[in-house]
């Protein structure tokens, strides 16, 4: 459910990264948390997205959410299939429901996310202090 060879953020943001870029998207937890996609606001190809703030946000039937940033870097590229399919985040959030792919500004960044083992135990803390 949560592949391996990703980075994972404590707000339910993925990064794979491949040779300085980073593919970013959202969790599976995430998707599942917002229900039905139907609207994704996307970056634009040269914006500089710092870690942590909003690269867009995603709209579902129940709410809307800001996409915050598991990396610091310049777009270069948005995944503007969404625009016509916003649901590919529901079906398929790890391959075509990717939202941005980001050129890193300090690489090492990287290594301050979850691996999937760390977000899996991550979700777990999160369930128990849901339900305390």
């Amino acid at each position: 459910m949560y592949p391996g060879g990703l980075y994972y953020s404590d707000t339910h943001q993925w990064a794979r990264v491949e040779e300085g870029v980073a593919t970013v998207g959202i969790t599976n937890y995430a998707q599942d948390q917002l229900g039905d996609v139907v609207y994704v606001e996307l970056p634009q190809p040269d914006d500089e997205i710092k870690r942590g703030e909003p690269l867009g946000s995603v709209e579902s039937v129940k709410a809307v959410a800001d996409v915050n940033s598991p990396v610091t870097g310049r777009v270069v590229e948005a995944n503007i299939a969404l625009d016509d399919a916003p649901e590919q985040i529901n079906q398929s959030p790890y391959d075509t429901g990717w939202l941005a792919r980001i050129e890193l500004s300090d690489p090492a960044e990287i290594r301050s996310l979850m691996n999937a083992q760390e977000y899996v135990q991550f979700l777990q803390q999160l369930g128990e202090a849901e339900s305390a």
